[in-house]
């Protein structure tokens, strides 16, 4: 192979590790994200009839208050700074359909890792038919 070759093969390679490791590192922000939502949708039910209960309110990372639950509405951000009443329910379907979007992100991310993958196998394979 000469060596103008090999440079061009090397960095293409490297290319291909550079978007691979971002694909995953996305990957793995997605499926924090999933399960932190899950499990944001499950702890969600143990407000339901503990109106006027003391319960733990984070308001800092492991920074904790003690407050007595005043109601089982709940204030949600829907973004752009906008806050909305929700009930337990409601926040529930808001929940899944944040999950659901994350969930069609991690299959389009999954796809395009399997694209690059395809390409590197491709490129490896092409490099070593020249040899």
């Amino acid at each position: 192979m000469e060596k103008g070759t090999e440079n061009e093969l090397m960095i293409k390679l490297s290319i291909f590790e550079q978007q691979i490791r971002q694909i995953e590192q996305q990957l793995e922000i997605i499926e924090r994200s999933i399960i932190e939502m899950n499990s944001l949708g499950i702890g969600l039910d143990e407000f339901k009839g503990a109106e006027g209960k003391e319960i733990l309110a984070q308001i800092a990372k492991n920074i904790f208050v003690k407050t007595k639950l005043m109601s089982e509405e709940l204030i949600v951000d829907i973004g752009g700074g906008n806050f909305v009443k929700k009930n337990i329910e409601d926040t529930k379907k808001l929940i899944g359909e944040q999950t659901n979007k994350l969930e069609k992100i991690r299959k389009e991310l999954n796809s395009a890792l399997e694209q690059i993958n395809d390409e590197l196998t491709k490129t490896i394979t092409k490099a070593q038919n020249k040899t």
